[in-house]
Formats: C-alpha cells, structure tokens, sequence
C-alpha cells in the first residue's frame, strides 16, 4: 500500500536563509580567535566556511537556484550590517578593506559554488569527486578574492604556508561534507511506504 505524504503549503526555506545568515555573521565573529598549526596562526573560521558552502547547496538541491540567491543576499547583506553595526557600538573605525575583502570573497566565491553545483545537478550525475571539487574550487575562490582585495593588509612572511594549511584542513573537512551532499535528495522529499 503506498501513502504519499500531504503536499504542505509551509515554505521552510526561510529557517534555512536564517541558519546561513547566522553562520556568515559567526564565521566573521570567530576571525579573531586563533590557533596554531605548524607555527601559523589560522582562525577558528576554517572550519565554519565549507559548511557554509554545504548549507547553500542545500538550499539549492531542496528548494531551488533563486532561494539560494536570495540567500547569498540576505546573508551578505546582514553581514556587513553587523559588522557596521559592531563597529559603530565598540566605538572602532569600519575598516571598509577587510570589510569588502571579506564581502567580496564570500559572495562571488558563493555564486561560483552555485553555478558549478547547479550544472552539476542539471548535467550529471553529482559524482563524489565533482562535488568534492566544487568545494574546493570555492574555497580557492573565497581566498583568491579575500586576499587580492585585502593584500596591502597582509604579512607576507607566513601567507602561502598559513594559506596551504587552511586549505589542507577544509579539504580534509570536505570530504565527510561532500559525501553528506551526495546522500541528501533533490526537491521535495515524498513519503512513499
């Protein structure tokens, strides 16, 4: 006997937009709060940013490309209104570069990780490895642009070693991510017994 479940007209999508902007305004909040790998200070935030990214193809694979949109927006947006926001209440001056490096790198790196998982979902099969890839790609991205924009900032004497560990520990925090993206079903789930 087969039982579809009732077509619901509750749109949740919006608790998921709310955990991404949640999880931007975290990953700016944990950037001062370090530790050590090999004589590199890398932030906590290391390990924040891929979820970030398997959150947004989550919204992508249930909901759709233009949720995912208004996702990337409302979050981008939130951000930099907290960040104004904190800056004007401790009394410190908004430092428009590291704000529009970060910015920046989020939101472009987002639109690159959308585009490639939704070919992926149109065009194939999501195969492990493509998947795996698309993450990566979009964290190369997110650095890429962070740190063009916010390079006269930037210390050069431990970068490319603190920037090849960061992306060592996310790509080895990918991996259990793309495999939790392979298990998660396109649309609408049906209740079928």
């Amino acid at each position: 006997m087969t039982r579809k479940k009732k077509k619901e007209d509750y749109n949740d999508c919006w608790m998921y937009i709310l955990l991404l902007t949640t999880l931007v305004i975290l990953l700016e909040s944990l950037k001062t709060y370090t530790f050590q790998v090999a004589g590199v200070h890398l932030t906590y935030a290391v390990f924040l940013l891929p979820l970030i990214y398997l959150l947004a193809n989550y919204i992508t694979k249930k909901y759709d490309y233009k949720k995912t949109v208004a996702a990337i927006a409302i979050s981008g947006v939130l951000f930099v209104s907290f960040v104004a926001v904190i800056s004007f209440a401790l009394g410190e001056r908004l430092i428009l570069t590291s704000l529009t490096g970060e910015f920046c790198g989020y939101v472009i790196s987002q639109f690159v990780n959308l585009t490639i998982y939704m070919f992926l979902l149109n065009n194939t099969k999501s195969p492990f490895i493509l998947i795996l890839l698309t993450y990566l790609f979009s964290l190369i991205v997110y650095y890429m642009f962070y740190t063009l924009i916010y390079l006269n900032m930037i210390t050069l004497d431990t970068y490319w070693k603190g920037y090849f560990i960061t992306l060592g520990i996310q790509t080895i925090l990918c991996i259990p991510i793309s495999y939790i993206d392979k298990k998660i079903a396109r649309g609408k789930e049906k209740l079928i017994d």
